[in-house]
């Protein structure tokens, strides 16, 4: 799947250019890749999300490629995660990106509904649009140790209130110490951790 050009938009290039060159330079169609296997026995369905396309942005491609995972995750009957890494909705598809925080939101609740499990993780940076739907939506928030995860960045957020944000704030450490996360887990961790935490689950 490859991005439309739906409100014909131009920054300083053409937004078919800026995708086109993407792709030649990361060998992706778009900032997220799925797949499915055996992590330590257990199966799971993966999202993962690349921060070389775009600022890993969320677009129509983007949620499209989530939503089937998660229904591949529904298929098969086994848990699904999502590797979030993004500066959050791709603001050339404006309203059309905005759509697919609705769309990932609603095709969790199916999963939900039907018993299984979500493991939301959030590396550096997770922000905008993403974290204000699929990456806060997990029954296991997690994160691995001084991810920025956030709605806006500290310097809008400073800019807005008019004072100076706590020290660590919107560091993945601030978000375990006031409820955020339920855990932080190095990536040289993360397999062996998930693959407990989901036989944990089963059993």
């Amino acid at each position: 799947m490859i991005s439309g050009d739906p409100l014909e938009f131009v920054d300083t290039k053409a937004y078919p250019e800026r995708i086109t060159a993407t792709i030649k330079k990361t060998g992706l169609k778009d900032a997220c890749r799925t797949a499915y296997g055996l992590m330590e026995g257990e199966l799971i369905v993966i999202s993962c999300m690349d921060f070389g396309f775009i600022g890993g942005s969320m677009g129509s491609v983007v949620g499209e490629k989530i939503a089937r995972g998660i229904d591949k995750a529904r298929e098969l009957k086994v848990p699904f995660m999502m590797i979030s890494k993004s500066g959050g909705a791709r603001m050339m598809e404006a309203g059309f990106s905005l759509m697919q925080m609705a769309k990932t939101s609603a095709k969790l609740a199916l999963l939900d509904k039907e018993g299984l499990p979500y493991i939301s993780l959030m590396t550096d940076p997770t922000t905008g649009g993403v974290t204000a739907s699929y990456a806060m939506l997990g029954d296991f928030n997690i994160a691995e140790p001084g991810s920025l995860i956030g709605f806006a960045g500290p310097r809008v957020i400073r800019e807005t209130i008019g004072k100076d944000l706590p020290k660590g704030f919107q560091s993945a450490e601030f978000l375990l110490e006031h409820g955020f996360l339920d855990f932080i887990v190095d990536r040289k961790e993360l397999k062996t951790k998930l693959a407990t935490l989901i036989k944990m689950i089963r059993s």
